[in-house]
């Protein structure tokens, strides 16, 4: 891939490979090679990823993934997804797969043990913003940062315009770019307020328990007042006298399931690895060894979908220059 030179503004779009893999699995029948293969997921995620490239014409790319082994949060909770169905080997299969083609397109991919790609990706996003900010005084413009995901989770990393989420589109629906307004639109709260309306109403599909007896309604009317759940718990006697004994009652036999829910929500920004922006750079690639590739997999209506590669993008600058 090549770095489009009119594009001044700076833009590292981080894929969180392990949702996107899960949402093409699950929205393309199965499909397999000449050969037998099935490569439903492998085509879903190339189709996703060429078009993000496409809508969102990276400066600086990126994909995570998780991996198999548990994660903090499971030894922290027993709970935690414990009833959620394992993957199903169909879709694992193809993993190694998705990963030879997003390394064959030159994208660098990024994984920890024991945390999940959310984590990954907030710990780069938090480097990316600190390392731009020390640029910036150089004469260098700042860096939007684009999570590309369909997990919610990531709604919470949203800064402004500075970090957003994007949702690719599914069935028929449009993809969506979140900024800070669009998030607060949606739930009635600041992004950052999301990891504490988890700890407060908890997330069943994540097996987060929250406070037992508090619902999202009550969960957002107290964050509305109080903002954030460490004020909620310093405001207890007033809680009491305005939304009443019941709910007062709750909170302080939940509050260390809250304080526990909202450790399992959080995001965590310090997992062991270390973001290069120069490694990140939206490189040239080699388009031969692409197409090859895509021919292996059979995946012939995605050639023409892949960006240019250098002499044909020098051919274009050419002919449309002044």
């Amino acid at each position: 891939m090549r770095k489009s030179k009119s594009r001044q503004r700076k833009r590292l779009v981080l894929i969180d490979g392990h949702s996107v893999l899960f949402r093409a699995f699950h929205a393309y029948p199965p499909l397999t090679t000449s050969h037998g293969e099935l490569i439903n997921a492998v085509y879903g995620f190339t189709n996703i990823l060429l078009s993000v490239i496409k809508d969102l014409q990276p400066t600086h790319i990126a994909v995570t993934f998780d991996r198999e082994k548990p994660t903090f949060r499971h030894e922290q909770y027993e709970g935690y997804k414990a009833h959620r169905p394992e993957a199903p080997e169909e879709l694992v299969s193809q993993q190694d797969r998705v990963e030879e083609v997003v390394s064959v397109l030159n994208i660098p991919i990024f994984a920890v043990e024991g945390y999940e790609a959310d984590d990954v990706i907030g710990t780069l996003v938090k480097q990316a913003r600190k390392k731009t900010k020390r640029l910036k005084g150089k004469g260098r413009e700042d860096m939007e940062v684009v999570i590309v995901t369909g997990d919610q989770d990531a709604f919470q990393l949203v800064d402004g315009k500075r970090v957003m989420v994007y949702t690719p589109a599914r069935g028929k629906g449009k993809a969506n770019l979140w900024d800070a307004k669009a998030v607060s639109e949606k739930y009635g709260l600041k992004p950052i307020q999301l990891v504490d309306f988890k700890a407060l109403a908890g997330d069943p599909s994540d097996e987060i328990p929250g406070v037992r007896g508090i619902g999202p309604k009550t969960a957002s009317q107290l964050l509305g007042k109080y903002r954030t759940l460490k004020s909620v718990y310093q405001n207890l006697d007033m809680i009491e006298n305005q939304f009443g004994k019941s709910v007062y009652e709750k909170l302080v036999e939940g509050k260390e399931s809250a304080e526990l829910s909202k450790k399992l929500a959080t995001i965590v920004t310090d997992v062991p690895i270390t973001l290069s922006l120069d490694a990140c750079v939206v490189h040239d690639y080699d388009k031969q060894k692409v197409v090859q590739k895509f021919r292996e997999l059979e995946f012939k209506s995605l050639i023409e979908k892949l960006p240019n590669d250098p002499f044909e993008q020098m051919v274009q600058e050419e002919m449309f220059s002044d």
